[in-house]
């Protein structure tokens, strides 16, 4: 899901977990995917549609903060 999408569905109350873990590509990397309400996940994407990847939490939740998002699940 793109930025854009994530803070619009997030308005809308369509997001009802989020969870950052590391990338099994690169453990000094970490990711977020998106929980619906109806269960489906979503990665965050660029717009080439790549999942994009964090080398700092600072940054990574600071990229939440922007989406309105107050509470992040992180898998160590």
């Amino acid at each position: 899901m793109k930025r854009e999408h994530v803070k619009a569905r997030h308005a809308d109350g369509q997001i009802s977990a989020t969870h950052i873990i590391q990338n099994p590509a690169d453990l000094g990397e970490w990711i977020v995917f998106f929980k619906k309400s109806g269960g489906r996940s979503f990665f965050l994407v660029d717009d080439q549609d790549e999942v994009e990847s964090f080398a700092s939490l600072d940054e990574l939740t600071d990229i939440l903060r922007e989406f309105g998002i107050k509470f992040a699940e992180i898998h160590l």
